[in-house]
C-alpha cells in the first residue's frame, strides 16, 4: 500500500521539486521588475492572475458603471509587493487546495498559453509561479487519486503498531541479554587491549634498551675527542678576543710582505697584548687561527703551494673583504685560481683586451668569478667601482654602475687580480681598495714542487698513490666533520625523550660506524704516507739542489734588469733534465747525483748563452757559492768577512793557520 502510495506521488512530486527548485533560485527584484509595469503583457497578467486565484485574491472592478469587469492586475501588482511572496509560494498548502481554487485554475491550465517555454520570454519571475502553479494542479489531483491509499495504508500502520509493540517487548528482553552479553564481550577485549598494551610496553622498553646501547655506543666513542675539543674550545673562549686582533692584522696589513717580517710582526703585536694584559694564544697568527684543515686540503689539490706563507695568502683572500691582487711572478696564484674557480666557469681577461670590461659587466650580472691578470703598477679607472664595491639598492636589488651602465650585482661574483711584476709599487690610493698578496715563491715551497716533480718523474705510481692519498685524506676528514656536525645539530634539536628519537640513533650509529671506519682508515693512511715520504725524501737532495739554482738564477736580475727567468721555464729545464740525465735503476743516492750534476752544468750553458761576457764569472762565482752554502760547506762569518770586511774587534777565534800566520798579525791595528 505505501509502495502504491509514494508511486502516485512520484508522478508530480519531480514537478513539485522542479517548482521548488525555481523558487529558491527567485529573487525579489526579479518580482519587482514584474511589478514595475504599467500595462503588463498578456503572458505576464495571465500568470498574475493564476497566482491570485490561488492564493483566492478577488480580482478588482475596473470600467465605467454597468461595465465594469474583473481586473487582477492591480491585487496582483500589491500581491507582487510583498516581500513573504516566494515564502508564501514554498509553504503553500498543497494537501487542503479547495475545490473552487481548482475549478478556476483549470481554465488557466487548459490556456495553450499558459505554458513555462512559452513564458519564458517573457519575464524569468513569470515562468517559475507558472510552472509552480501547474505542479500544484497536478500535485492536487494525484493526492485524490492517492488519498484511499493513504487512508488504508493508517489502518495497516494501525495493525502494524500492535505488532510492534508486542515485538517491542520481545526485543527489550533480548537487547538485556544482549547487553549482558556486550559487558562479557566489553571485559574481554578491555582484558586483550591491557594485555597488548603491556606487551607494547615491553616492546618499547625493548626497543629503548636497544637504542640507549647505540647511543651510549656512537656517542661512547667520541667522548675522549670531544672532550679534548672542549677543552681546547674552553682556551680559545678565553683568548679569541687576542687571538682575532692578530688574525685580522695580519689580513689587513701583512698579506704584502714575505713570510718572516709577518712572523716578525706577529710576534711584536703579541708583545703589546701581553704588555696589555690582552690575553691570546701562543703562536696565534692568520693561519693558527683561522685555518680549516678540509678547506686547505681542498686548495692544496687545485694546485696551492704548501708551504706556509702560500697557504696563510689562500685564508687572507678567503677571509678579506676586499678583492686581493695577488704578487706572483712565477705565476702559481694564477694557476691555483684557474684550477680552484674552473667549475664556476671562470673569465680570464687582460687590461690589453678591448672587451675586458663588456666581459667584467656579465660577470657581475651573471655572478661568475673574473680573473683580471698581468696587471701592472696602475689599475684601470674604469675598475673603480668593481674593486671600491660601490653597490646601492634600486627596488630590493643591489645594483652598481660600472661605466655608463647600471647593473644587477649577483652575490655569487667574486674578483681576483694577478701580476707578474716582482716587486711592484702601488700607490696609496689602490692599496686602500684591494689586499696586496705576496705570492712570491720561496725556497721551501719551491723546493717542495721539484720534489714533487722528481717524484713524479721517477716514481710516477709512488707520486700517483700520494696524489690519492692527499684526496682521500682531506675527503674523510671532510666527512668526519660533517657528521659531527649532523650529530651535534641533532641532539641540538631533539626534544623530549631522547630515546624515542629514531632517526637521531641511526644517524648517530651510522656516525659511529663511519668515524670508526675513518679512524681505521686514516690510521692506515697515515702509516702509507709515512713510507711513501720515506721513500720521497731519497729524491729530496735533487728538489734541494734545483732550489738553490732558482735562486741564484733569479738573483741576476740585481745584476741587469734584462736577466728575467721564469719558474715556467725553469721547471721545463728541470724536467728535461731528469729525462736526459743518466740513469741508475737501483741506486737512488747515485740517481740523484747524476740529475744534480747533468741539470747543473745544462743550466749554467743555458743561461750563460744570454749573459754578458763580463757577467758569466760572476754568475760561476755565486753558482759556486750557492751550491757550496747549500752543503754547508762555507762558514758564514767567513763568507761575510769576505764580501765586508772586519766587522769585529773580536781576536779570541783560534788561528786558523798557525804555520804561516802569526798571532801579533791577526791583531787589528
Amino acid at each position: 500500500i505505501k509502495d502504491s502510495a509514494e508511486a502516485g506521488l512520484a508522478e508530480a512530486l519531480p514537478a513539485l521539486d522542479e517548482a521548488v527548485k525555481v523558487l529558491q533560485n527567485l529573487k525579489a527584484s526579479d518580482l519587482s521588475e514584474v511589478a514595475k509595469y504599467s500595462n503588463p503583457p498578456a503572458l505576464a497578467k495571465l500568470v498574475i492572475e493564476a497566482v491570485c486565484v490561488m492564493f483566492q485574491i478577488p480580482p478588482a472592478k475596473v470600467g465605467e458603471a454597468g461595465k465594469k469587469v474583473d481586473d487582477y492586475w492591480p491585487p496582483g501588482k500589491k500581491l507582487l509587493g510583498d516581500k513573504e511572496l516566494i515564502n508564501n509560494m514554498k509553504d503553500y498548502d498543497k494537501d487542503h487546495i479547495p475545490d473552487k481554487v481548482i475549478k478556476k485554475i483549470e481554465t488557466y491550465v487548459q490556456n495553450e498559453n499558459f505554458r513555462p517555454d512559452k513564458i519564458e520570454s517573457v519575464s524569468k519571475a513569470c515562468t517559475a509561479m507558472c510552472q509552480w502553479t501547474l505542479a500544484m494542479h497536478k500535485y492536487h489531483y494525484v493526492a485524490l487519486e492517492v488519498e484511499p491509499k493513504r487512508k488504508a495504508l493508517a489502518a495497516a500502520m494501525g495493525e502494524l503498531k500492535v505488532v510492534e509493540e508486542k515485538v517491542a517487548g520481545l526485543v527489550a528482553q533480548l537487547k538485556e541479554v544482549t547487553d549482558r552479553l556486550d559487558k562479557l564481550e566489553a571485559d574481554f577485549d578491555m582484558s586483550i587491549k591491557k594485555k597488548e598494551e603491556l606487551a607494547n610496553k615491553a616492546e618499547e622498553c625493548n626497543v629503548k634498551l636497544d637504542r640507549a646501547d647505540r647511543l651510549l655506543g656512537g656517542l661512547g666513542g667520541e667522548k675522549i675527542r670531544w672532550a679534548a675539543t672542549v677543552e681546547v674550545l674552553k682556551g680559545s673562549i678565553v683568548n679569541v678576543i687576542g687571538d682575532v686582533m692578530i688574525a685580522a692584522g695580519g689580513i689587513a696589513y701583512l698579506g704584502a710582505f714575505t713570510g718572516h717580517y709577518r712572523e716578525k710582526e706577529e710576534q711584536n703585536w703579541s708583545a703589546k697584548l701581553t704588555e696589555y694584559q690582552i690575553p691570546f694564544t701562543v703562536g696565534a697568527g692568520v693561519r693558527n687561527t683561522l685555518s680549516e684543515p678540509v678547506k686547505i686540503r681542498g686548495w692544496t689539490i687545485n694546485g696551492l703551494p704548501t708551504d706556509s706563507l702560500s697557504v696563510e695568502n689562500a685564508i687572507i683572500l678567503s677571509k678579506s673583504r676586499r678583492w686581493s691582487l695577488m704578487i706572483d711572478p712565477q705565476g702559481q696564484a694564477n694557476k691555483w685560481i684557474k684550477n680552484m674557480q674552473k667549475a664556476n666557469g671562470l673569465e680570464v681577461i687582460k687590461l690589453s683586451e678591448k672587451e675586458f670590461l663588456r666581459s667584467l659587466v656579465n660577470a657581475v650580472r651573471f655572478g661568475k668569478p673574473v680573473l683580471l691578470e698581468n696587471v701592472g703598477e696602475e689599475l684601470d679607472p674604469a675598475l673603480e667601482p668593481v674593486l671600491a664595491k660601490q653597490t646601492f639598492k634600486q627596488g630590493g636589488t643591489d645594483m652598481i654602475k660600472i661605466g655608463d651602465e647600471t647593473i644587477a650585482y649577483h652575490p655569487d661574483f667574486n674578483f681576483f687580480i694577478t701580476s707578474k711584476l716582482p716587486n711592484p709599487h702601488y700607490s696609496p690610493e689602490t692599496c686602500v681598495k684591494i689586499t696586496l698578496l705576496n705570492f712570491t715563491v720561496n725556497q721551501t715551497g719551491l723546493e717542495d714542487q721539484l720534489l714533487g716533480i722528481v717524484v713524479g718523474k721517477e716514481r710516477p705510481d709512488l707520486q700517483e698513490e700520494k696524489n690519492k692519498l692527499v684526496v682521500n685524506m682531506a675527503e674523510m676528514k671532510k666527512t668526519q666533520k660533517e657528521l659531527e656536525d649532523q650529530i651535534l645539530k641533532n641532539l641540538s634539536e631533539s626534544e623530549g625523550d631522547i630515546l624515542a628519537d629514531e632517526n637521531l640513533i641511526v644517524v648517530l650509529g651510522q656516525a659511529k660506524t663511519t668515524s670508526d671506519k675513518i679512524a681505521i682508515d686514516v690510521a692506515q693512511a697515515e702509516v702509507t704516507e709515512k713510507e711513501i715520504d720515506e721513500t720521497r725524501e731519497k729524491y729530496r737532495p735533487t728538489a734541494y739542489q734545483g732550489s738553490l739554482l732558482f735562486f741564484c738564477v733569479s738573483d741576476l736580475a740585481l745584476v741587469d734588469s734584462m736577466y728575467q727567468y721564469s719558474l715556467q721555464w725553469f721547471l721545463a729545464l728541470f724536467e728535461k733534465g731528469l729525462e736526459d740525465s743518466e740513469a741508475a735503476p737501483d741506486d737512488v743516492a747515485k740517481r740523484c747525483d747524476n740529475v744534480n750534476a747533468y741539470f747543473t752544468f745544462s743550466l749554467y750553458k743555458n743561461i750563460c748563452r744570454g749573459l754578458f761576457e763580463r757577467d758569466k764569472l760572476l754568475f760561476s762565482f755565486t753558482l759556486c757559492i750557492k751550491l757550496m752554502q747549500g752543503s754547508d760547506r762555507i762558514d758564514a762569518s767567513e763568507w761575510r768577512f769576505l764580501l765586508a770586511g772586519a766587522t769585529s774587534n773580536e781576536t779570541a777565534l783560534p788561528n786558523p793557520a798557525p804555520e804561516w800566520l802569526l798571532g801579533g798579525s791577526r791583531r787589528p791595528r
